[in-house]
């Protein structure tokens, strides 16, 4: 056979997609643990193309038999059927509820391709998204099971009536997935009376068949409906919105006096300029920078953040209420906070002109701005002035103001380090954030965009290197005899599915990207973001573009943070507002002590998912009342004709967001034409099958707000008469 012809069915044999990826994971399981692009491209690319390569390494991996991971190295993961086994054979398995109106239950687990059917005498008193512990019992097509534990509840509080009798008071909730009454006790009315509106917390779930009992963290008669809404946001995505009894109780002991011998324990910065920068309207200051001059000449920067992990001691009623709601939720109006106002607003919060106990890291610099060297204590402080973002910025434009000089040297290092990461591949993404301006009632009379400008990111990128520098810290040994576990936030690579689907939408605006290496991403978001500045598909494809990048997370198992472009990344910089921050500081404590104690990772990892789970709740809240709000505001404004882009395109019309104000509504097909419109999935357009008028994602069209409906979330709008 000549050598042509071999040549030819060589690439016969290895030719299309299945064929391909057959042949690149057999090649891949001979690389074993180390598998990585850089050994696999040689081996292969003789006979098949980069293109294919990377096709069949995305099938692969939407099939689930390899995992791309940071750095081109590839995981090689066990078959389905293999985890369908081990599955089996573990016979209690861990996953969420989704209740039916019938009482039954179905539970997802990750990795199973059918949901767990649990008959209604099984589901005990578990809740809609309750983290469950099942136990199968019948295995086959339809797998059924028991709920023998509820790991996690969704929800522990809620809205109702309470009827109260003479001795003993039940509460009847709104929320149809709660299927039982909830008993109250006299003592815990607090000030609700007989067919009272309320809002209730479970304080014992009781399962061994008695009724939950509940205690009266509210009486809602007489709340104004946006503040009940406001309330109902936070209860139904997990949040309380007070604190329990215990909490308070165990708060009473801490006063604002520091111990001496405390103050003794920790480097002593009570005397270096140090200064807060925060949002105007900002009470809980988790982050406090001190600036000074070594002898040396070089420059000394400290980053110190609020220690509260000196006042909420682990096992304490604090920290178990802290670690249940993880984060804190930042609606238009109120703060659902994470910790108690006394320590949130009070005894942590690095107020101006008190002695304060920190957790620092503490870098010195050269003349060039480049780190010699770093130091991670305990400090205390006394923060010389509270600068607002505004009073920052307007020193730095003009140049006048208190401490030009140091901040006008933070501001020279800060984007030298900014600019350092940016190099490293970390994308820059500046998408505007809504603010609302509220009157006394809390209803607001006005839209902001809030923009970030130099002492936004001057306080950024101080936090960022502060947070890089734990996680390195913190992933070595430092004498320790082994490895203790640590806390990250990680950030994976781009989904590649939706990097095609982003490069084809920016090819309908013009822009031709290339997304071939998921590692080169970042760059190319980079680029294509400086090109659209200004532009009407600026905010769509700022959108998109953040929608095809993975959720963050917070694991033991490091992989590094993508969209950073760091190897090491943790959250040290507010444990006001998050649990992980104060994870991280007690492991750091351990770290600096050596102490003998065990730490159990998998205690560690369950609080990381927990703290993962809460952020995404909050993210929902916080989206929930932005749009509450935005409709709010648009009431008053029905019959106006706005000039919008369109934002999303559905087979049942397009969402259009006003320029002016920022709010997104809809335009349903019968509002775009007397005529039918045909739904272009793949191109995400709809089409006049008449006149073959086009809507596509970009587009800039003027609408009429037709109504803003607060009970049912939704901006409805028609297009402007021409």
């Amino acid at each position: 056979m000549s050598k042509n012809k071999q040549k030819q069915n060589k690439t016969k044999k290895h030719s299309g997609s299945s064929g391909d990826a057959q042949y690149i994971l057999s090649i891949v399981r001979g690389l074993g643990r180390d598998a990585n692009l850089k050994d696999l491209f040689p081996k292969v690319l003789k006979k098949i193309s980069q293109t294919e390569i990377i096709l069949a390494l995305h099938q692969l991996e939407r099939e689930g038999k390899i995992r791309l991971e940071q750095k081109g190295k590839i995981k090689v993961l066990r078959d389905t059927h293999q985890q369908k086994t081990e599955q089996r054979n573990a016979k209690v398995l861990f996953g969420t509820a989704d209740i039916t109106k019938s009482g039954a239950a179905f539970v997802n687990v990750e990795g199973m391709d059918k949901d767990i059917y649990i008959p209604n005498k099984f589901v005990r008193n578990a809740m809609q998204g309750d983290a469950v512990k099942v136990k199968l019992t019948i295995y086959g097509r339809r797998p059924e099971g028991e709920i023998v534990e509820i790991i996690k509840r969704s929800q522990d509080s809620f809205s109702g009536r309470v009827d109260v009798f003479e001795k003993f008071a039940f509460f009847i909730a709104d929320e149809r997935n709660l299927k039982t009454d909830i008993f109250i006790p006299l003592t815990s009315l607090g000030k609700a009376k007989h067919r009272d509106r309320v809002i209730v917390r479970i304080t014992d779930w009781n399962l061994d068949g008695k009724k939950p009992i509940g205690e009266v963290m509210e009486v809602l008669s007489d709340t104004p409906s946006s503040d009940y809404d406001m309330k109902m946001i936070l209860i139904q995505n997990g949040f309380s919105i007070d604190f329990p009894k215990d909490v308070y109780k165990e708060l009473e002991k801490h006063t604002d006096q520091i111990p001496k011998e405390e103050i003794a324990k920790r480097l002593d910065f009570r005397k270096v300029l140090t200064v807060t920068i925060d949002p105007v309207d900002a009470k809980d200051f988790d982050d406090a920078i001190s600036y000074r001059v070594l002898e040396n000449g070089n420059y000394e920067i400290g980053v110190h953040i609020a220690d509260v992990s000196h006042y909420v001691r682990e096992g304490s009623q604090l920290d178990k209420e802290a670690e249940r709601r993880a984060t804190s939720v930042y609606l238009p109006d109120r703060v659902c906070p994470m910790l108690p106002e006394k320590l949130s607003n009070e005894l942590c919060s690095l107020r101006p002109n008190e002695d304060k106990l920190t957790f620092a890291t503490i870098f010195e610099m050269d003349a060039a701005f480049n780190i010699k060297n770093f130091t991670i204590a305990r400090t205390v402080i006394h923060s010389k002035r509270r600068f607002t973002y505004e009073e920052v910025q307007e020193v730095l434009e003009t140049g006048k103001g208190d401490y030009v000089e140091e901040l006008q040297t933070l501001d020279k290092i800060a984007k030298h380090i900014r600019a350092k990461r940016m190099k490293s591949g970390a994308i820059a993404f500046e998408k505007d954030e809504v603010r609302f301006k509220l009157d006394e009632t809390g209803k607001p009379i006005g839209i902001m965009i809030k923009t970030r400008k130099d002492a936004h990111l001057l306080v950024e990128d101080f936090m960022l290197l502060a947070n890089e520098t734990v996680a390195k810290y913190g992933s070595k040994i430092h004498g320790h005899k082994k490895q203790i576990p640590f806390v990250y936030r990680i950030h994976d690579t781009p989904d590649p599915q939706k990097l095609e689907m982003f490069s084809a939408v920016a090819a309908r605006f013009g822009y031709k990207i290339n997304f071939d290496d998921p590692k080169d991403a970042a760059g190319v978001f980079n680029t294509l973001l400086k090109k659209v500045q200004g532009k009407p598909e600026q905010n769509t494809l700022e959108t998109m573009a953040i929608r095809s990048m993975a959720k963050a997370a917070y694991t033991t198992a490091n992989i590094g943070h993508y969209g950073l472009a760091m190897e090491y990344y943790t959250h040290f910089t507010s444990p006001i507002r998050r649990y992980p921050d104060v994870m991280v500081h007690r492991l750091l404590e351990h770290l600096l002590t050596q102490s003998d104690s065990i730490i159990d990772k998998g205690e560690l990892e369950s609080r990381c998912k927990n703290s993962s789970l809460m952020e995404r709740k909050a993210m929902d809240a916080e989206r929930e009342a932005v749009k509450y709000k935005q409709i709010e505001f648009m009431q008053d404004r029905v019959g106006e004709e706005f000039e919008g882009v369109i934002t999303g395109v559905i087979a049942r019309g397009v969402f259009v967001e006003m320029r002016e104000t920022k709010c997104e509504g809809m335009v349903s097909t019968e509002m775009l034409g007397d005529e039918d419109f045909v739904f272009d999935e793949k191109m995400v357009r709809l089409t006049g099958r008449d006149t073959k008028k086009k809507f596509e994602l970009g587009d800039v069209i003027k609408v009429k707000l037709l109504s803003a409906d607060i009970v049912l979330r939704r901006i409805d709008l028609g297009l402007a008469e021409e």
